[in-house]
Parts: C-alpha cells; sequence; structure tokens
C-alpha cells in the first residue's frame, strides 16, 4: 500500500507526458531542431525555478522596475541609459553577482573547458555599471549579468530578468530579448503611463501571449501622470478588443516604492503598487507554476505539432488531390490512342467506301464520255468514206483509239486510288501507305478485233440488169410521148432517153449501195465500241473493288497491328497505374494516420489549458 502511495506521489505530471510526446513525433518527423527546442524548454520547466523576463520599448522604466521589486541598484538607469546586457536576478543567501560570458564557437577560445561560460565575480553595487559597460567586443562573446539577492520575493524560485529593449537596439538585442522569452514562465510588459499602449506594443503583446500564457502589463510612472487611472482604463479596453482577456494590467511607481522601501512605510509602499504587483506574481506565477507549466508546454507543444501538421497536410492534399502520377498519365494517354484509333477506323472505313463509290462513277463516266467521241469520230468517217475501201485502215484506228482510252482511263484510275490511299492514310495517321500495284494484264483482250460488215459487191451484170430496167422505163415513156407527134415507138428521142435512165439508174444504185456500207459500218463500229465499253467497264470495275479490298485489307492490318502494340502499352501502363494508385492509397492512409496522431495529440494539448479541442487549427 505504501508503495503504491509512492508511486501515486511521483507520478509523472499530464504536461510532461505531452511535452515527452511532442518531442517523441518531432524525432520521428526528422525536425530534430524542434526537438531540440522543447528538450531545452523540458529542462528548464522541470527546474525549481520561474524565470520572468521584464520586457518592453526603451525609456519605458524596466530596470527601474526591477530594482524597485528587488530593492536594489542592480540594473543601470538614467534618462540616457539604455540597457544593452541582460540581467538576471534570483535568490542567493548572501548578495553576490558576476558578468557571465557565452563563448561563441566562432570567438576566440577562453582558457578551461570550451563548454563552460566565463564568470567574472563583481560586487553588488558595481554590477549595473560594469555590465553597462561591457559589450562582446570587450569579452569575446556574449554578455549578461547574474545577480544573486537574500529577498522573500525571489525565495520561491522567482528569477527576475531585464532584458534590452525591443523596436530600438537592433536586431541582435530585440533576438536576445526573444531568446529570453523562448524560456519565460511568465512575462512582464512594461509601459509607462504619459501614453495608452501603442499598435507597436499591442503586437508585441500579441506575440509574447502567443510565446507564454502569463502576461502581465505593467503600468509604470504613474506618480508623474495625474490621470492614470484613465489610462489603465483604457490600456484594459484596448487590451480585451485586441483579444487580449487574460492580460492583467498593474499600474505602479517604481519612485514612490524604493522611497517607501528607504523610510519603512508601508502604506507608501501599496499606494506604489508593488504590492499588487508582489501579489500578482505571488498568485499567478509562484503559487501557480503547474499551470504555467501546463500553459508553456500547451503553447510550445501547439506551436510544434503545427509546424509539424503543415508538411503532412500539403504532402496528403498532393496525394489526394494532386496531379496524376506519370504511370496514370502513359495509360489514360495510350486509353486515348485505342480510342481515338477505333474511332478512326471507323471513319477511313467509311472514307473508302465513298471514294471508291465516287471513283466508279467518275471513271465511267469517263469511259462513256471517251467512247462517245469515238463513235462521233467514226460516224463522221463513214458520212464520207467508203467502207468497201477504206475498213481496213479504219478498224487499225479505232484500235488504236480504245487502246488509247482504255490506257488512259486505267491511268486515271491508279493515279486516283493512289490519292485515295494517300487521303486514307492522312486519315489513319499511322504511316506512310502506298497502293497495292494494280494488274494491268488482259487489259488490252477487251478491245477485241472488229470485224468487217458484209458487203454487197455491184458486179457488171447487176450494174447491166439494173441499167437495161432503167432504159427500157425511159425508152417506153418517151417512145409513147413522141407517137403523139407520129414518131414511131422507137426513135432516136426514145433510145436518147432509155440510155439516160439506164445510167441514172445505175448511179443511183451504186449510190445508195454505199449508203447501206456506210450505215453498216457505223452500225458495227458502234456495236463493237459498246461491246468493248461493257467489257471494259465490267474489267475497270472488278479491278476498282480488287484494289478496294487490298487497300482496306492493307490499313485494316495496319490498325491492328498498331491496336495490338497499343494495347500492349495501355495494359503494361494499367498495371503501373494500379500499383501507382495502390502506392498513393498506402501513404495517403500513412499520412492521415500520423495526421490523425497529430490531431490527437493537439487535443491532448489544448486540455492542458482546459481550452476546447479545435484540430482545425492545426491548418489555420
Amino acid at each position: 500500500m505504501g508503495e503504491h502511495g509512492t508511486l501515486f506521489r511521483v507520478r509523472t505530471p499530464p504536461w510532461l507526458t505531452v511535452l515527452d510526446d511532442t518531442i517523441a513525433a518531432c524525432i520521428t518527423h526528422h525536425r530534430s531542431d524542434l526537438a531540440g527546442k522543447l528538450e531545452k524548454r523540458r529542462s528548464s520547466l522541470l527546474e525549481p525555478k520561474l524565470r520572468v523576463p521584464v520586457i518592453g520599448e526603451p525609456n519605458q522604466g524596466k530596470s527601474q522596475l526591477v530594482n524597485a521589486l528587488v530593492n536594489a541598484e542592480v540594473c543601470a538607469v538614467g534618462d540616457d541609459v539604455t540597457t544593452i546586457t541582460p540581467t538576471t536576478v534570483t535568490h542567493s543567501p548572501t548578495p553576490v553577482a558576476a558578468l557571465v560570458t557565452e563563448i561563441s564557437t566562432s570567438g576566440r577560445r577562453a582558457i578551461g573547458p570550451s563548454s563552460e561560460p566565463a564568470r567574472i565575480p563583481v560586487p553588488v553595487d558595481e554590477v549595473a555599471r560594469r555590465a553597462l559597460a561591457a559589450g562582446p567586443a570587450e569579452a569575446g562573446g556574449e554578455v549578461y549579468a547574474e545577480v544573486g539577492l537574500p529577498r522573500e520575493l525571489l525565495a520561491a524560485g522567482l528569477v527576475l530578468i531585464d532584458t534590452p529593449p525591443v523596436n530600438s537596439t537592433g536586431p541582435q538585442r530585440t533576438a536576445t530579448t526573444f531568446a529570453a522569452l523562448a524560456s519565460a514562465d511568465a512575462v512582464l510588459m512594461i509601459s509607462d503611463a504619459t501614453g495608452e499602449l501603442r499598435s507597436s506594443e499591442l503586437d508585441l503583446l500579441k506575440e509574447v501571449s502567443s510565446l507564454c500564457p502569463v502576461v502581465t502589463v505593467v503600468l509604470t510612472k504613474i506618480d508623474i501622470v495625474p490621470r492614470w487611472r484613465a489610462v489603465a482604463e483604457r490600456n484594459r479596453a484596448r487590451l480585451a478588443a485586441a483579444g487580449l482577456v487574460r492580460v492583467k494590467v498593474v499600474p505602479v511607481s517604481a519612485t514612490v516604492r524604493l522611497a517607501a522601501a528607504r523610510a519603512g512605510d508601508k502604506q507608501l509602499n501599496e499606494e506604489s503598487g508593488f504590492g499588487e504587483l508582489v501579489r500578482t506574481l505571488s498568485k499567478d506565477v509562484l503559487a501557480n507554476s503547474d499551470a504555467i507549466n501546463r500553459g508553456a508546454t500547451a503553447v510550445l507543444a501547439a506551436q510544434a505539432t503545427k509546424q509539424l501538421m503543415v508538411p503532412l497536410t500539403e504532402a496528403l492534399t498532393e496525394v489526394r488531390t494532386g496531379e496524376q502520377g506519370r504511370a496514370q498519365v502513359l495509360y489514360r494517354a495510350a486509353q486515348h490512342r485505342l480510342d481515338e484509333l477505333r474511332r478512326r477506323t471507323t471513319r477511313w472505313q467509311t472514307m473508302l467506301a465513298d471514294e471508291v463509290a465516287d471513283l466508279i462513277s467518275d471513271v465511267e463516266y469517263d469511259l462513256r464520255d471517251r467512247t462517245r467521241k469515238i463513235i462521233r469520230s467514226a460516224d463522221e468517217f463513214f458520212d464520207v468514206a467508203d467502207p468497201a475501201r477504206t475498213w481496213d485502215e479504219f478498224a487499225e484506228w479505232l484500235r488504236e483509239a480504245l487502246v488509247e482510252t482504255a490506257d488512259v482511263n486505267f491511268a486515271w484510275l491508279v493515279e486516283r486510288f493512289q490519292w485515295v490511299a494517300e487521303k486514307i492514310a492522312r486519315q489513319v495517321a499511322l504511316e506512310e501507305a502506298v497502293p497495292e500495284d494494280v494488274a494491268t494484264d488482259g487489259l488490252l483482250d477487251h478491245v477485241g478485233g472488229l470485224e468487217p460488215p458484209r458487203i454487197e459487191k455491184f458486179t457488171i451484170g447487176q450494174q447491166v440488169f439494173v441499167g437495161l430496167r432503167g432504159s427500157y422505163g425511159g425508152l417506153l415513156m418517151f417512145g409513147l410521148a413522141t407517137t403523139i407527134a407520129g414518131l414511131p415507138l422507137i426513135n432516136p428521142i426514145s433510145l436518147g432517153a432509155g440510155a439516160a435512165f439506164g445510167a441514172k439508174s445505175i448511179w443511183d444504185e451504186r449510190t445508195g449501195r454505199l449508203k447501206r456500207r456506210q450505215a453498216v459500218a457505223k452500225q458495227a463500229a458502234q456495236r463493237h465500241v459498246d461491246d468493248f465499253f461493257l467489257s471494259y467497264g465490267k474489267a475497270s470495275k472488278d479491278t476498282a473493288r480488287q484494289v478496294q479490298r487490298k487497300l482496306r485489307d492493307h490499313f485494316q492490318g495496319v490498325v491492328e497491328r498498331l491496336q495490338t502494340g497499343v494495347a500492349e502499352q495501355a495494359t503494361a501502363a494499367k498495371r503501373a497505374a494500379d500499383a501507382e494508385l495502390a502506392e498513393r492509397r498506402r501513404r495517403s492512409q500513412e499520412i492521415a494516420a500520423e495526421v490523425d496522431r497529430l490531431v490527437g495529440l493537439h487535443k491532448r494539448i489544448q486540455a492542458l489549458v482546459g481550452q476546447s479541442p479545435s484540430p482545425k487549427e492545426l491548418t489555420a
């Protein structure tokens, strides 16, 4: 029972557990810089001392306030004096003082171990002057003063730190002040009563409040400002408007305090405001160390978790909503190319069918036009020529004309197919395509041989018979006519008329036979050309269909090979994309788990100071 009671009494406080967990989280996320700061702050929190920096802008009475609190001239004061060296005032059974020099790594090495600061003891009544005169150039590093005094206020563990003023002594001194704030348990912000809080002071208070949970504004020099109460009320209103409701305002007069201390006048001391200030320090700082530790831990741990959360939330957003990975892009591209190949296949097949239909129609029209010209030329030729005499010459000309027609028409067919093939190749947009060779064998077989028309010969016997028939008619007609005149039936006139009629009958018969021969020749030539048109036209269409099928098979084979290659690429890209997606999901789950752990840690941090957990603050 006693053992358990001992364990209960020495158990780790919650704020220390939260701080240790935060340090572990910083180490897990490879933030050794944050872990180092937290470990340093952990060591200071475990110490029994409570560090209270006194900060403010120049000439506000910081150093005089510290002197008045400890009732000793340990900090340099004066109208033209500005604190450049921090002074730390702690409890000591006897008054002691020293100038301490932190040796920088780039400076000269002091005698003794380099890790130990150089300490120069000085009399307490001279520490203010010596600290004011000391500087980095003299001492070889950063200098601060340490003073120990036997004071009841300090005996409880209170440590007062007089810091260089901010916003006027350069960035190095301002950095020194904020370095002191990093390990502060409470802060006294000094502002004189000659005017209400300035914007720069409010900004400083906001920044200090984010680093330290306990901040008190000490309104100094009330002994020289009659309306200091109105100034104090306006300062409280401005603090409330700025959201700094926890910051107290305590009006004091260091001059009155020192006078009361010399005279031992308690009432005058109370009028100086230092009684209220001491009670505030005792209540809010000395008697509230656990709350201060919890508050300081909450502030530091919350800042650390926010810094840890920022890259995690950015990474989580990138994983969930970021750009697709390379494998996903390649897979999308392969899928798009496959779809495009399918769409283009439908388009070029339709285009091939349309172009071939137009081609066959154009070729047929060209063939019909050329054969009609040949028929017209044959008709014109036989209008004047005798087939019996010129048939062989005409047959040779007709053959050459048909051969030329076949050659030109077929050459146009091939040229058009070449153009169609190139057009489809551009539509497919895959490779340079050349149409297959078109066979020309047997094209001249469609010209054939022209059979001569059957021509009836006009023999001598036929000519005599036709002449006698015409002569008889003329002789009889004119003989009968002359008998009226008393002439015999056969007389010179009737004989002459018979001869003339006979000659005319022979001429007419010869002319009629020529016309019939010409008509028969024209019919024969037209039939021959029509036969050529039908035969060659059929062969031309068959050739066009054959070339169409060859082109179709050729492009289909090309497309299929490409589709196969693209499909293989798409399959490989799909596997890589699936693996990439699985990796993104795994990474998202890991990051989300880390975020959840930090959110849980943040809730524990907020619970230290009794605030409502607000995980959204982590990403604010």
